[in-house]
């Protein structure tokens, strides 16, 4: 998203571009998968003065406007990245914390039994697959 198609939708709902909320989305954008910590930690790099109730505060304000959206991955804070993705099932390793991404169409099958048998529409943009990565390292300590 250009900076200035973003300022317009902030200026939209009467909010202004400021620098914070430019690096926090250009944090994210650059980061793929990030929870606040993560954001918070690259955007310090380049403004040490934005604290990390501000990082919560803007994503919230990002996603509200539909430029982010979150997942849970852990038991710990959520997980954001763009929104205007495609809709991806995570797959995260419990050994190193990778986050790789798959269609939903491999699900496809699993959602419309769910869909039939129990009337359940699942929300696959928050579904997470939680195993072990083929990486080497990885790969050498399953169990």
């Amino acid at each position: 998203m250009s900076d200035s198609s973003l300022a317009e939708m902030l200026r939209s709902r009467g909010l202004r571009l400021t620098a914070q909320r430019q690096l926090i989305l250009e944090a994210v954008l650059d980061l793929g998968h990030a929870t606040p910590e993560q954001v918070h930690a690259a955007v310090r790099e380049v403004a040490a003065g934005v604290n990390i109730t501000t990082i919560y505060r803007t994503l919230e304000l990002l996603e509200r406007l539909g430029l982010v959206t979150h997942t849970h991955l852990s038991h710990g804070s959520p997980t954001y990245h763009a929104a205007g993705e495609n809709t991806h099932v995570h797959l995260v390793c419990r050994i190193c914390g990778a986050v790789d991404e798959v269609d939903p169409e491999l699900f496809q099958p699993v959602t419309d039994k769910l869909a039939a048998d129990r009337g359940f529409q699942v929300d696959i943009g928050h579904v997470a697959l939680f195993g072990v990565c083929g990486r080497t390292e990885c790969g050498e300590r399953r169990e």
